[in-house]
């Protein structure tokens, strides 16, 4: 009774302090100078960041079916909606100040954070373009396009800790990881002024900022929450729909080419060459999971199959604008192997990383970023860079010293923040509400039929 009544008490806390920033917000902002250019849009670009936008959101949906479908029965709403949960959550958040934190104006010069003031409440941020940002597009709309890379990102890292996690809790580590881990990264990598572009790293839609934080914030998850009770090493569970995981295969897929394509942020060459190089990793990657399969003398799982696909296009997204379909084939593949080898080493550990965030979205977006640095080239986009295949050895060697850092700051970050997350809010149910299944302890609903008639 006492551990319900402080849940109740910590929903409570959570839910005024969320109704109280935003009236807090509303009455104190100031309006902010106008940071846009006269220079006129472009319908047709505007159209397809439009159009891409659209899809990058269906890819949390997408993600929300991937994840619950691997689940049991008894935790699959509350994995879906963990995923869902982050497109309110993320969406207010990146309105309010994680917008002005990814992109504003640069603090002192050092190109690692943006100041929150620049775009306070989407202050300043209005229908003209750009010079820096957003040249041929409204600020706005490539406002709301970053705002969907901010939403799926926290998603992903549920799927380390799925099964164990209190709901609570999870809204709090993600408000964290939001504010202090992704927006950083994503000013290091994207904004004109921040110090990993001024290296000359190439990220052309989040293998870096979204696919490597949310990875190794899973890695530090998976350790801190500690296996599930009933974990064996070597053992799985079955899940508890696979034609849900097919769905959300295809969603992610399909939502992907906003994703990367999208990223251009033009309607051009570029993101053409993007949309292709997309498809054919993901391709590759699904067909040499399923080869490796065979010469272990296993049968081809549509699980696999599925993952596999995922992780080509994880591995394809920093390189996506920037190397040949042809190039897009060995990266998928590559990808594959080792995160095939990844998954493997994992289930024959104690790391209980509930459905292979990190072997899969870590180490993809990691291997993705080591390989853009091998394939990319200018013949494909002026803007990006030769790789090493094309004697580019100073890009490849400021990804290396791109990636240790990233990955030493996600890591080190998210596993801060998960213990404070802890000391605030206990960040694992109690044995008995793992037992009888998040979904009732946490949300009082069901999936399970026969739960269901169980309680009818």
């Amino acid at each position: 009774m006492g551990a319900r009544s402080g849940s109740v008490r910590w929903r409570w806390l959570i839910s005024v302090l969320f109704l109280g920033a935003a009236v807090i917000a509303g009455f104190f902002a100031e309006v902010q100078p106008q940071h846009q250019s006269a220079a006129p849009l472009s319908a047709g670009d505007t159209a397809w960041v439009l159009t891409a936008s659209a899809l990058v959101l269906l890819m949390t949906p997408g993600l929300s079916f991937f994840y619950g479908g691997m689940v049991r029965a008894k935790n699959m709403i509350s994995t879906m909606l963990q995923s869902v949960m982050a497109m309110g959550v993320v969406s207010l958040l990146w309105v309010v100040v994680g917008f002005g934190l990814a992109f504003g104006e640069d603090l002192g010069g050092l190109g690692i954070l943006g100041d929150p003031r620049t775009f306070f409440l989407f202050q300043g941020v209005g229908t003209a373009t750009h010079p820096d940002l957003a040249p041929t597009i409204p600020l706005l709309l490539f406002a709301v396009f970053q705002m969907k890379f901010a939403i799926i990102t926290p998603a992903l890292v549920t799927g380390s800790f799925a099964e164990r996690a209190r709901f609570v809790a999870y809204l709090l580590f993600m408000l964290l990881f939001t504010l202090l881990v992704y927006c950083p990264v994503a000013h290091w990598t994207w904004h004109p002024a921040g110090f990993l572009r001024r290296w000359g790293v190439l990220d052309f839609a989040g293998g870096t900022v979204v696919h490597m934080t949310a990875g190794l914030a899973a890695l530090a998850g998976s350790l801190v929450f500690g296996p599930r009770r009933d974990f064996r090493r070597g053992a799985s569970h079955p899940p508890a729909q696979v034609p849900y995981v097919i769905l959300g295969t295809g969603m992610l897929w399909f939502g992907w080419f906003g994703f990367n394509a999208g990223s251009a942020l033009v309607a051009n060459e570029v993101a053409c060459i993007a949309f292709a190089t997309t498809n054919t990793a993901s391709a590759s990657a699904m067909l040499c999971w399923v080869f490796l399969d065979g010469l272990r003398g296993r049968r081809p799982s549509a699980l696999g199959a599925c993952v596999a696909a995922v992780v080509g296009l994880v591995a394809i997204t920093p390189a996506a604008g920037f190397v040949t379909v042809a190039g897009s084939i060995s990266i998928g593949a590559v990808a594959a192997a080792i995160s095939y080898l990844a998954v493997h080493w994992r289930s024959r550990s104690d790391l209980d990383d509930t459905l292979d965030v990190f072997p899969c979205h870590g180490i993809g977006g990691m291997t993705g970023m080591v390989l853009t640095a091998v394939f990319a080239t200018t013949a494909v986009n002026p803007a990006g860079a030769d790789g090493l295949l094309h004697g580019g050895v100073s890009l490849f060697l400021h990804h290396l010293m791109a990636l240790g850092i990233v990955a030493a700051y996600s890591f080190g970050l998210s596993y801060g923040l998960f213990r404070v997350t802890n000391l605030l809010i206990p960040l694992r149910v109690s044995e008995e509400e793992e037992e009888v299944g998040l979904d009732l302890s946490q949300h009082g609903e069901t999936a399970d039929p026969i739960a269901i008639l169980q309680r009818s």
